[in-house]
C-alpha cells in the first residue's frame, strides 16, 4: 500500500508547489501590497506594491505609476523585491529538480538514489522559496500595523491597510513549504521500507542457515 500511495504523494507535493510558485509569482507583481482607503474622498483607493502605485476610481478605473528609482523605495520593498525574485527562481528550480525525480517518470528510472536526491534538493528549494516569500510578505504586514499604530501621526492623518497580495503571500509560501514537505517525506517512507526490507530478508536468510545446519547429519 506505501508504494501505491508515494507516487500518489509526489505528485501531490508537485501540484501543491507549482500552486504555491504560481502565487509566489502573482504576488510579486500584484499592486495590493498596501491599501488607502480616504475618508475624505471614499470613492478612490491607493494602493501600493513593489514596482508601482496605483489609484483605483469609482468611475475611472485604475491608474498606475512606476517608482522612478529603486533606491527611493523604503528599506522593506527593496528587500522584499529582492526575495520575492529569489523566491520565484528557487521555486522554479525546484519543480525542474522534484520533476526529474518522480517515480512516475520513466527517464533515469534505474537510477534510484539519484532521483532520490533531486526529490530531496527539490523540497529543500520549495522550503527555501517558501520561507523567502513569507519573510518579505510579513515585514511589510510588520511595518505597515507599526505605523498604523503610530502614535505620532495625528489622527485625521490617512494610514495604509494589509493588501490583498499580503494574504497571497502567506498563502503561497505555505503551500511550498506544504509541498517540499511531502516530497521529503515520501523519500523518508521509502528509506525506511528499504531498511526494513533488508533486515527482513537477512533475518529469513539466517534461518534457511540455522534450518541447513540442523538437517545435516
Amino acid at each position: 500500500m506505501a508504494l501505491v500511495y508515494q507516487p500518489v504523494m509526489q505528485l501531490s507535493g508537485i501540484l501543491v508547489s507549482l500552486l504555491g510558485w504560481v502565487l509566489s509569482c502573482l504576488t510579486t507583481y500584484l499592486p495590493q501590497w498596501k491599501n488607502l482607503n480616504l475618508e475624505l474622498n471614499e470613492l478612490e483607493i491607493w494602493t501600493m506594491g513593489l514596482w508601482q502605485a496605483c489609484v483605483v476610481q469609482e468611475e475611472g478605473g485604475m491608474q498606475c505609476k512606476d517608482f522612478d528609482s529603486f533606491l527611493a523605495l523604503p528599506p522593506e520593498l527593496r528587500i522584499s523585491r529582492i526575495l520575492m525574485f529569489f523566491s520565484n527562481g528557487s521555486g522554479l528550480l525546484g519543480l525542474l529538480l522534484s520533476g526529474f525525480g518522480l517515480d512516475c517518470l520513466k527517464v533515469g528510472e534505474r537510477q534510484k538514489e539519484q532521483k532520490k536526491r533531486l526529490l530531496l534538493f527539490g523540497g529543500m528549494l520549495f522550503w527555501i522559496s517558501g520561507i523567502t516569500a513569507i519573510v518579505p510578505v510579513s515585514w511589510v504586514a510588520h511595518s505597515t500595523v507599526q505605523e498604523f499604530w503610530d502614535e505620532n501621526i495625528p489622527d485625521i492623518v490617512p494610514r495604509w491597510d494589509f493588501g490583498e497580495a499580503l494574504f497571497v503571500g502567506w498563502l503561497a509560501g505555505f503551500c511550498l513549504i506544504l509541498g517540499g514537505s511531502l516530497l521529503n517525506c515520501t523519500i523518508c517512507s521509502t528509506e525506511v521500507q528499504s531498511s526494513s526490507v533488508h533486515y527482513a530478508v537477512a533475518e529469513q536468510q539466517d534461518q534457511c542457515q540455522c534450518l541447513e545446519t540442523e538437517t545435516r547429519p
